[in-house]
């Protein structure tokens, strides 16, 4: 069994053949496919996907790159869908800093008050931290102090040893998808191979982040038994092995994952 943990089922680019995708990631047994929102636009897209396909869980979240539409509203639109829809997590969230023109307070604020709600709903987050991983553990220990955090999936983790250390001091692991499949990606690469058992979960981030076998084509959350493949060969393991061992890091970083009361738990 296998669980890819970031994978946007409910995206555009799968409009023509979800039912197939989805099809296709079950008989690859992908068990479960945690599916997160990125504004408060696509929620009832992802609510419907993770209610007409079974495995898929939901995640709420504004991403870093939409706060810049986002109305501060949309905090108490976030908040009410968290309360009623009772999803595995709060997320996407985060910090973007890859582009120069993007309002870097803009996504601190929303990240601080997603952070907040999380904290009051109990629920763990799903991170993007592109360029930013800094800036977003300063948030988390401000907000939860050292220890407090509610952990989650510091989701395409591209960091350092020390800052992969960092989030795992405070209760996260860390997902590591296509960006690993290729030859010269020789950090995250090494990371895959050398952080601790309990650290590492799977993901495709579908259909972005391609492994190298599609050559920049669209990912499917299919690919993940290939992703888990080379993680295997990466740590020496049998796949079979790393499929149980990053099964069980969802699981704990993730409590409702198999929770039967979850909507879109299938």
């Amino acid at each position: 069994m296998l669980i890819d943990s970031h994978c946007h089922l409910d995206a555009d680019e799968f409009a023509a053949d979800r039912d197939a995708v989805h099809a296709a990631a079950l008989a690859d047994g992908i068990a479960r496919m945690v599916v997160p929102s990125v504004d408060i636009g696509n929620f009832p897209a992802v609510r419907d996907c993770v209610a007409r396909y079974p495995g898929c869980v939901a995640a709420y979240g504004i991403h870093p790159l939409y706060v810049a539409r986002a109305k501060e509203g949309d905090l108490a639109v976030l908040r009410r869908w968290l309360a009623a829809e009772r999803p595995v997590a709060v997320g996407e969230i985060g910090l973007d800093h890859s582009l120069a023109d993007a309002d870097w307070r803009r996504q601190e604020f929303f990240f601080v008050e997603q952070l907040k709600l999380a904290r009051e709903f109990g629920l763990p987050v799903l991170l993007h931290t592109r360029r930013a991983i800094d800036a977003a553990l300063k948030q988390l220990r401000r907000i939860f102090g050292h220890g407090g955090a509610p952990g989650g999936i510091a989701h395409a983790f591209n960091g350092s040893r020390q800052q992969a250390e960092e989030f795992i001091k405070l209760g996260f692991v860390l997902g590591f998808g296509g960006a690993m499949t290729f030859s010269g990606s020789t950090r995250i690469r090494h990371l895959a191979a050398t952080l601790p058992d309990s650290a590492i979960v799977l993901e495709t981030d579908a259909p972005d982040i391609p492994p190298a076998w599609l050559g920049g084509a669209r990912n499917t959350p299919a690919e993940l038994a290939r992703i888990a493949a080379v993680l295997a060969d990466l740590r020496g393991l049998p796949v079979e092995a790393v499929a149980s061992l990053t099964t069980e890091n969802v699981r704990r970083a993730l409590p409702r994952l198999f929770s039967t009361e979850d909507s879109g738990a299938g």
